[in-house]
């Protein structure tokens, strides 16, 4: 076979060590490809993202500033919203979904006499206590309610039968209460929820024979790991409140919205101007349909629509990436939020 004059038919010592130098690259490059497999688990597709959940509570809003409580109730109101949180988002780290954590959320705080819900109820013109609550999941809009109950120890779990175990949104009063026993939730005498501060109330309101606007409510917004949002608020009204009176607590949109597109979000205020404004689900609607962000939308309605009227009060919500918002127009709001990431806060006051 013919061979040209410059062909040796032997690979010159320069070619030989430039094949050997690119061979090794290339070995050394095999293990870093085989590093980033297992770490992305196979070429082109995402890394798994970490589940991301977490919740808001609020315990009220209303003229509430450093100075009015002793050191000790302060501490018994840090402690319980505490104890609150903990209840929510350990049922959000174990896997449980929004709608539980928001229940055993708000448990907490109806069990408490502190809080103006459950136990902590205030009293109407009448003497009793009458209870509202309810509660809402964003996956497909299920909500429950229940309104002027008188022996439910937990309102809150009569919600949330009502919305899982019938056609309705909302019962009120002794119907409410027909089905509470019919369910098995535990119903207890009205004494039970009686409180000497809450009754020294009343005849202090009594006595200027007007309602009372403590703007007392609780509430629970949260997002579980498989994305889904809930929200749920419970109360006791307003003290001195006549001719069975009820408020945005129980009002599906005013007092309470879930919505996995926008947000979830609880009410605390003025229950009048909060059903005429439809609070809760303005929120959610700014969101939807003028592309505003948590923060934004609930400032607007809390610091801009609400307090041009007047109206006082304050929401709690959060969103499906697990922003949190907590706006209020009074000197103080009972809050806290605990986070996936790590993050964990317990305010009263303004900045405190």
């Amino acid at each position: 076979m013919p061979r040209c004059g410059n062909c040796t038919g032997k690979r010159s010592f320069r070619e030989t060590g430039k094949m050997n130098r690119q061979n090794t690259r290339r070995a050394g490059f095999f293990p870093i490809l085989v590093l980033m497999f297992l770490i992305s688990g196979s070429p082109g597709l995402p890394m798994e993202k970490t589940p991301v959940f977490g919740l808001v509570i609020h315990g009220g809003a209303g003229t509430i500033t450093p100075g009015m409580m002793s050191p000790k109730q302060e501490q018994d109101y840090r402690e319980k919203l505490r104890e609150s949180l903990d209840a929510g988002y350990r049922v959000l780290k174990e896997g449980g979904s929004a709608v539980e954590a928001v229940a055993a959320a708000i448990r907490i705080m109806e069990d408490s006499p502190l809080f103006n819900a459950g136990k902590g109820a205030v009293f109407t013109r009448e003497g009793r206590n009458e209870l509202d609550a309810s509660i809402m999941a964003g996956k497909n809009r299920d909500a429950g309610a229940v309104a002027g109950v008188t022996i439910v120890k937990n309102p809150i779990l009569l919600a949330r039968r009502v919305m899982e175990k019938s056609p309705h949104v909302l019962l009120a009063r002794e119907g409410a209460e027909a089905f509470a026993r019919q369910q098995g939730v535990e119903v207890v005498d009205p004494s039970y929820f009686f409180t000497q501060r809450r009754w020294d109330q009343l005849q202090k309101v009594l006595e200027r024979d007007q309602e009372e606007y403590k703007f007392g409510t609780v509430g629970c917004c949260a997002l579980d790991r498989e994305g889904n949002l809930a929200a749920g608020t419970s109360t006791g009204g307003m003290t001195n409140k006549r001719w069975g009176r009820v408020g945005d607590s129980p009002i599906i949109g005013a007092g309470t919205w879930a919505d996995n597109d926008t947000c979830a979000v609880s009410c605390t205020g003025h229950g009048e101007f909060f059903i005429r404004w439809a609070v809760a689900h303005d929120i959610s609607a700014m969101m939807a349909y003028r592309g505003l962000s948590l923060q934004s939308a609930a400032d607007r309605v809390i610091h801009g629509k609400l307090k041009t009227q007047g109206a006082r009060g304050g929401v709690v919500a959060i969103d499906g990436q697990g922003n949190v918002a907590m706006p209020f127009n009074t000197p103080g709001m009972y809050r806290g939020y605990q986070k996936s990431d790590g993050s964990s806060v317990i305010k009263i006051y303004q900045d405190q």
